[in-house]
């Protein structure tokens, strides 16, 4: 009886078992599934989809032992089983096959295409928050006044307008007619090439490097495709902040702030929008997730040599080594930000450790 009272006591002593590494452990196996189901999915669409790799490679006019060959030599031949296996094995190892389109290896295609991609979305979330957040709040501080339809009318134009349209209709006024923002593409010609790359993001790149001609007009080339994604995160972060704030300013310890004699201001931008933070934590990082997979038409209307762009290049390409490196590369970045927004939350809610 004493022993059971001592292990009981033993396992209620021990905080960082019971808080840190059981957590981690469930984590952990909660990532491998999900990403072991997200490898099997992408290696079944990868099978299934009416592309022959085969061909791709020796073409369509290549004899039938050509063709044979070169199925065995990329295991084509053997069971699925056995397929998949070979896949997992090279994805845990990192090696996504060779790029048709690209004659390079696929994680070297990656590595070289996402930080475009990176260096938008992140822009575009760092608008959608410093714009849609305080629109959110006033929307919701001011309930049926006019700056709340407005606030309403954005968010629902953000949702209803194809981001394609909007782009294309971007670069006709703001670059051809009016000329305040770079055209297509990252750089101009001229700037490419000058400043080093250290981390791949020309904006932090050339601001490293001190050069301010390079991080002028590669900003002037970001800022329009930046806002159009910004606007679209805008939207969603808006509308979910008006309707958070909503119920926080009917709730009982607004009224009790207010009848002390609290500031507006501290009622507002300090209690309610602070007890919101939780909730606008998993919205942004979804929206942010949301970005970097899903700029696809924006990389393409601009031009912007991100992953969107290199996916959709390569499935027109019948490059499925490519295809599916950038798939499982997504994925794993949204199952990595949603992990990260559940730790923020965890940090910031004290209910929740």
């Amino acid at each position: 009886m004493a022993l059971a009272e001592n292990s009981g006591g033993g396992r209620r002593g021990s905080p960082f078992l019971r808080h840190w590494v059981i957590p981690a452990g469930k984590t952990a196996v909660s990532i491998a599934v999900t990403m072991l189901g997200l490898l099997f999915v992408t290696f079944v669409i990868g099978r299934v989809m009416p592309i022959d790799p085969v061909l791709s490679i020796v073409g369509e006019s290549a004899s039938p032992a050509t063709v044979q060959a070169a199925r065995e030599q990329l295991g084509l031949d053997q069971p699925l089983v056995v397929q998949f296996w070979y896949y997992l094995r090279d994805v845990l190892h990192g090696d996504f096959g060779t790029s048709l389109l690209t004659a390079h290896p696929v994680s070297e295609d990656i590595k070289r295409v996402f930080p475009a991609t990176l260096e938008l979305a992140t822009l575009g979330t760092i608008i959608g928050v410093v714009v849609g957040v305080p629109l959110g709040v006033v929307a919701a501080v001011r309930q049926g006044s006019w700056i709340d339809q407005i606030a309403r009318v954005v968010a629902l134009v953000g949702y209803s307008m194809p981001i394609f349209w909007l782009g294309l209709m971007g670069l006709l006024i703001f670059y051809g007619i009016l000329g305040w923002v770079g055209g297509p593409g990252r750089l101009d010609i001229f700037y490419e090439d000058i400043v080093p790359q250290r981390t791949g993001m020309i904006l932090i790149d050339s601001a490293w490097a001190g050069d301010w001609s390079v991080f002028r007009n590669a900003f002037s080339h970001i800022i329009l495709p930046a806002s159009l994604l910004g606007y679209y995160s805008l939207a969603y972060i808006s509308r979910m902040t008006r309707s958070f704030m909503l119920e926080q300013l009917s709730a009982e310890y607004i009224t009790t702030a207010r009848v002390k004699g609290l500031p507006e201001r501290t009622v507002i931008w300090r209690h309610a929008l602070g007890n919101i933070r939780v909730q606008l934590i998993t919205v942004i990082a979804l929206s942010y997730a949301q970005l970097l997979e899903g700029s696809v038409l924006t990389e393409i209307i601009f031009s912007w040599p991100g992953i969107g762009q290199y996916i959709t290049n390569a499935l027109l390409s019948a490059d499925m080594n490519a295809v599916l490196g950038g798939t499982v590369v997504v994925g794993l970045i949204f199952i990595l930000l949603n992990i990260f927004s559940d730790l923020l939350y965890k940090f910031f809610d004290p209910r929740a450790k």
